[in-house]
């Protein structure tokens, strides 16, 4: 019963605009302890196959180069906080969908029948999308990104002795940065769905919003080099261009639908 109540949406009141404004900030501060509580276990778990999360993280790292693989701790301390971040991470990515479930639960009284018809298929998109980010970061984009940086360094005569500190820092800010930039297509389907932004709109301002991709991804990506920035900023560009060309095929079907 208590595990029910902690899943179930909240109620609808009658008029949705007639409820008192504490009413709904104490709704969103019961969403944000849920969202908490739940990012605590998920880290709670990752914490207890820390070993294990390093090996992962360090793979990248080892097919490139044995010798540095075994990074550098620099402080004291540097095991735990290391591993804490790491859980930290790994919690939002296995959580993710739990994460968004609570966010609905917040938003779905808002919601018409139709819209919420869209709800749940929106969040396994959502996931599959993050997660599609996450793992194309990790096998692909992370292993030629170190290897770039490593023959860099070779190249002017200095040894790689990375951190422990460094380099995770990296690849976790790097896989998550890039597993959100995935969440583009579903921010702007959304964003269509509700009739904010049309077709003609996005086609309008594509160029604004390449400028705007590329600093968010300099915002996003973990060291300033122009590289990681193109980086991250082209398969955005490639996902906004996918968005425009969906938002035109919804946009199409509506206008079908409506008889027009």
């Amino acid at each position: 019963m208590a595990l029910g109540n902690f899943f179930k949406f909240r109620d609808l009141p009658e008029s949705e605009t007639s409820k008192p404004f504490l009413e709904h900030l104490e709704d969103l501060r019961w969403t944000i302890v849920k969202m908490a509580m739940t990012l605590l276990v998920a880290m709670v778990l990752c914490f207890a196959f820390r070993t294990t999360l390093v090996q992962i993280m360090q793979q990248p790292l080892h097919d490139i180069d044995p010798k540095i693989g075994a990074l550098r701790a620099m402080g004291v301390t540097d095991s735990f906080t290391i591993s804490f971040r790491l859980s930290f991470y790994a919690g939002i990515v296995i959580s993710f969908p739990i994460l968004l479930y609570f966010i609905a639960e917040f938003v779905l009284p808002a919601l018409t029948a139709m819209e919420k018809r869209y709800l749940f298929p929106a969040i396994i998109v959502s996931f599959g999308l993050f997660l599609t980010g996450v793992l194309t970061c990790y096998y692909w984009l992370l292993p030629r990104t170190i290897l770039f940086f490593f023959k860099d360094t070779q190249s002017l005569g200095w040894t790689a002795a990375w951190t422990v500190q460094e380099y995770y820092s990296f690849v976790t800010r790097f896989t998550i940065g890039f597993g959100l930039a995935f969440e583009l297509p579903v921010v702007v389907l959304a964003l269509v769905r509700f009739g904010l932004v049309t077709y003609a709109f996005m086609a309008r301002t594509r160029p604004y919003a390449v400028v705007l991709i590329f600093l968010m991804a300099t915002i996003i990506t973990p060291t300033p080099d122009a590289l990681t920035m193109i980086a991250m900023a082209m398969p955005m560009c490639l996902l906004y261009e996918s968005c425009i060309w969906i938002a035109w095929f919804m946009q199409r079907k509506a206008l079908k639908a409506a008889g027009r």
